[in-house]
């Protein structure tokens, strides 16, 4: 019977998909409350920007989730791994590529978004700020992927909940006490999913793989890329 396995493993991974969500708002928040209303349009408009790129590498990697799934649920070990290594290249390239557009791009980006004039430099420093840390976004995302290509969608769920705690402490500390405004919600968010990133991988290294990942699986196999 399907229905219920599948309820059980869904409800994590919206609750997980809800808190990203909330990742925007609790930085509106607590700006909102302790800088100006130029920091709270500044973090409005780039935190769309990265919740747009966030959804859309989240898109991408549940390519990697189903063909895991299937693969380890067929005993297909040795493929298995070379879909994990190919994601890892895949998404490495483009965590550099969309980095390299966020920071050096990120005041033709702001304007695309119609950045109000009197925020349109924190806008682009928050954009800056985040694109610089669009490698460990890339890195939560898929690594939450491969999670639920194992058939496990609570673990992601407990990393984005812990990311979500270090994301509000860190916003209050850079904006409340520091006054960093929109580059304290920025490097707030970024710290957030760096310890994300970390938990996952501690947590990713006490399990035992039902794939195996070798050096010469980490390159782009076209079947698994396609």
């Amino acid at each position: 019977k399907i229905l219920k396995p599948l309820i059980l493993f869904a409800l994590p991974v919206l609750f997980a998909l809800f808190l990203q969500a909330m990742y925007g708002a609790v930085d509106l928040l607590i700006v909102g409350k302790f800088a100006s209303s130029i920091d709270v349009s500044a973090v409005s408009t780039g935190s769309q920007i990265m919740m747009t790129l966030t959804n859309l590498v989240s898109s991408f990697a549940m390519g990697t989730t189903i063909l895991l799934g299937q693969q380890i649920g067929s005993g297909k070990k040795e493929e298995g791994g070379r879909t994990v290594g190919t994601a890892i290249m895949m998404f490495a390239i483009i965590a550099v590529v969309m980095t390299l557009l966020l920071v050096i791009f990120a005041p033709e980006i702001s304007s695309l978004m119609n950045a109000p004039e009197e925020a349109f430099d924190k806008t682009v420093s928050y954009v800056r700020i985040c694109g610089g840390g669009m490698l460990v976004i890339v890195a939560y995302n898929l690594i939450g992927c491969i999670f639920r290509g194992l058939g496990d969608s609570k673990t992601p769920l407990l990393t984005v909940a812990i990311a979500c705690v270090c994301n509000i402490a860190g916003d209050l500390l850079l904006c409340a006490h520091f006054k960093m405004g929109t580059s304290g919600a920025a490097f707030a968010t970024v710290f957030a999913q760096v310890v994300s990133v970390i938990v996952s991988a501690l947590v990713i290294r006490k399990k035992e793989l039902p794939f195996s990942l070798k050096k010469e699986h980490l390159r782009l196999h076209q079947p698994s890329l396609k």
